[in-house]
């Protein structure tokens, strides 16, 4: 059996993050589709919060955990996987940092500016889960959109700052959870800055098919929900 067990919704992003991290550290892992699942009493009594990715793992206390980045961070600490998540206090504080600030200030923008494109629900209090008219949420999505170019440029110049990756000459777990992240935008028809296509490239080409599976996966959703507007 398994060590561990991945609860996962292809289509996600979020998900997206810890499928590939799994296939590029080569940890032993098999995948469950929860999709139509995570709301069912089985589902629920492990996992009240019915958040994807959910792993199942021996050894954590409650035998379940949640949150992409949470979980690799926990599977670098375990198996030793510094190359993903450095050991030196600074440099680590500083993947730390660029994930929560992804998590905090990029995904937010990115999920108002796509979930309405992809037909994923909206947060409860967003405008998009509102019963304003469409204009008014049509003029949200389009202010987000435009919201993300900040933090792209502040993961360009601050934690890039010159070097390929966030991690420096290799990718990071911050760099699997901003690439993933990005996937997002080609629904919205966003046009990403060339450093960005670079970047999304040369993860691909570092990672492999490790990126590519997962990958291939959000993209064949992206381009099924494009060609329904058709």
């Amino acid at each position: 059996m398994a060590a561990i067990k991945l609860h996962v919704l292809k289509p996600s992003v979020n998900n997206m993050a810890a499928r590939v991290f799994v296939r590029a550290a080569k940890l032993d892992f098999t995948e469950d589709d929860v999709y139509g699942k995570t709301r069912s009493k089985e589902f629920l009594a492990m996992n009240p919060a019915h958040m994807t990715p959910m792993m199942e793992a021996k050894g954590l206390p409650k035998g379940v955990m949640w949150e992409s980045c949470a979980i690799m961070q926990y599977l670098c600490n375990k198996h030793e996987l510094s190359k993903f998540y450095p050991v030196a206090p600074a440099k680590r504080a500083m993947i730390d940092s660029a994930m929560f600030y992804l998590i905090g200030t990029l995904y937010p923008y990115v999920a108002r500016a796509t979930y309405p494109a992809l037909g994923f629900p909206q947060y409860a209090g967003e405008v998009g889960a509102s019963n304003l008219d469409a204009a008014h949420k049509s003029e949200a999505q389009n202010a987000a959109m435009a919201a993300v170019a900040e933090p792209l440029d502040v993961f360009h110049k601050f934690y890039m700052d010159g070097k390929p990756f966030i991690g420096g000459a290799k990718p990071s777990i911050a760099d699997i959870r901003l690439a993933a992240t990005l996937e997002f935008l080609a629904v919205v028809d966003y046009q990403l800055p060339g450093w960005a296509k670079t970047y999304m490239a040369a993860m691909e080409k570092s990672l492999g098919k490790a990126y590519a599976e997962p990958a291939a996966d959000v993209r064949g959703y992206i381009s099924y929900v494009k060609s329904q507007k058709k």
